[in-house]
């Protein structure tokens, strides 16, 4: 069972979801909005969205029903999204590790999962934004499903169908072994010379795999291969 709550505007989904986790036993528990004022993205950047344009959602899942380690939950949470993505579109949609989904080059997804106790519980926290209908922003690396498709969606037509889909996809969660095969089948630019900024200095390399611990290898042109942590490098594309 799931249930789906909408506000019409909101600080942040993330912290909200807390206050709708007291309606009943529901598995599975998301409270959205189309015009949320404070995104917070991952290790405390900040979401940017233009109001009536763009999806906050966030599910919360209790952690005890899942057996996979936190690593291998944010992987498959981020497959289930691109694959979301990649059947309503019909296009190629790639995870940039950690995990942002990438659609013909531009950012449209971005990814905070967060692990929380609430009422005696622990649960997985799960928020993402969406670009869907803005036009312009203010990175360059930023696009959207309109921008990069040129197809316009209905943003609540949208929610149910993403929110009935990652229920289903998280009812049936495969072995660890399966989501590390899925996450680097799609993994953004893997396999190709890429730009890398470690320490303000760049570096060529190519990105082999991430790992069940949640860190991303690269081969480097100058320090050959290497493992990191988010933050640790940054890719840039």
């Amino acid at each position: 069972m799931s249930a789906l709550f909408y506000l019409k505007e909101c600080s942040s989904t993330n912290d909200e979801i807390s206050k709708f986790l007291l309606y009943g036993d529901s598995d599975f528990i998301a409270v959205h909005t189309f015009n949320q004022t404070k995104g917070r993205g991952q290790y405390g950047n900040t979401w940017s969205s233009t109001a009536e344009k763009n999806l906050a959602y966030t599910l919360a899942v209790k952690a005890e029903n899942f057996t996979v380690s936190d690593f291998m939950f944010n992987y498959y949470t981020a497959i289930a999204i691109r694959d979301f993505l990649a059947n309503l579109t019909d296009c190629g949609v790639k995870i940039k590790w950690p995990n942002d989904m990438i659609l013909k080059g531009k950012k449209i997804v971005g990814i905070l999962i967060e692990k929380k106790k609430f009422n005696h519980n622990q649960y997985f926290i799960v928020g993402a934004g969406f670009n869907i209908l803005q036009e312009k922003f203010e990175i360059s690396n930023a696009g959207s499903l309109l921008t990069q498709t040129g197809r316009n969606f209905n943003l609540n037509n949208f929610t149910i169908k993403l929110h009935d889909f990652l229920t289903e996809k998280l009812k049936n969660i495969p072995s660890e072994e399966e989501i590390l095969k899925l996450f680097n089948a799609n993994l953004f630019r893997k396999d190709e010379i890429s730009v890398f900024e470690i320490e303000k200095t760049r570096q060529n390399g190519i990105i082999k795999k991430a790992d069940e611990k949640g860190e991303l290898w690269i081969d480097l042109e100058n320090d050959g291969l290497q493992s990191f942590y988010h933050k640790e490098v940054k890719l840039l594309y």
